[in-house]
């Protein structure tokens, strides 16, 4: 592409099926003089899959810093570069943050490939009702600064969305049962766009008996999705004390009418409640 621009371009690639890339993003790579990547040899099967030959630079967690001053040096030889990980977004739980900044710094043109992410994958399939989500990306792997990590998010009236390897996914979704409120529901995404793909959802409290219950279940590279906290009633002692009793003798509908009557809270707050009560206590409908 001669008319490319000098710059760094940040390309999203495939987080598994290799045909998931954008034609602009193929465009890109087979336009700059340099790619640099996480790990040279997985950007080097994506690149042949394609008959796409540039040169290819390692940039990890590891070396970032130093990889960075490098791509200034060429970026200020006029040269153009493209920046990839392993799977989806740059610097979205993967390297290439500092990198970015490192040459916004020094004055070159940034330009983002918008492509696959792994989280808005789960996302668009988890069908969970919630207006808004907040992407955690891992949580810490030492136990304790997990829980805490969890036990802080708790309350935020949005979605919650963690990346999770193998190895510790059981650990991760038995605290968040722990920690969250075990009637929220959790989307477990594993092998996303890959052979094996599986995209179940089920109350929080069922996810660790899920997991256990194959072996295969723990598989692959994970994306949990915890839909919002349920919503407060914020009843005091005397209205609960009304409604159950209302409960014990009425339908649902009826006894939520007549709580609102004599309480003045909100008739479809008190009969959100009041079929929370009737499920806890098996009151009749």
């Amino acid at each position: 592409m001669a008319d490319m621009e000098n710059a760094l371009y940040v390309v999203a690639t495939p987080i598994g099926n290799l045909g998931d890339i954008t034609l602009r993003a193929l465009e890109v790579l087979r336009g700059v003089d340099l790619v640099a990547c996480e790990d040279t040899r997985h950007a080097r099967h994506l690149l042949d899959h394609h008959g796409i030959s540039v040169p290819t630079l390692a940039l990890h967690q590891h070396n970032e810093n130093e990889a960075a001053d490098k791509l200034i040096r060429l970026l200020g030889e006029g040269k153009r570069v493209a920046l990839v990980s392993d799977a989806g977004t740059p610097g979205v739980s993967d390297p290439g943050a500092r990198a970015v900044a490192a040459v916004r710094g020094a004055g070159f043109k940034v330009i983002p490939l918008p492509g696959a992410n792994a989280a808005i994958t789960a996302m668009s399939a988890a069908g969970l009702a919630d207006p808004r989500f907040l992407f955690v990306g891992f949580l810490p792997t030492k136990v304790g600064a997990r829980r805490t990590a969890i036990s802080e998010l708790a309350p935020v009236d949005a979605a919650l969305v963690f990346y999770e390897a193998p190895h510790r996914v059981t650990e991760t979704v038995a605290d968040l049962a722990e920690l969250l409120e075990p009637q929220r529901e959790i989307v477990i995404a594993r092998e996303l766009t890959k052979l094996f793909e599986q995209i179940e959802r089920m109350p929080l409290a069922d996810a660790s008996a899920w997991l256990a219950a194959d072996a295969n279940h723990q598989r692959g590279e994970f994306v949990l999705v915890v839909s919002a906290p349920l919503p407060r009633t914020g009843m005091d002692a005397e209205t609960e004390r009304v409604l159950a009793a209302l409960l014990s003798e009425l339908p649902v509908k009826q006894a939520a009418k007549l709580a609102a009557a004599i309480t003045g809270q909100p008739k479809n707050a008190l009969y959100a409640r009041a079929l929370e009560l009737k499920d806890g206590k098996g009151l009749p409908l």
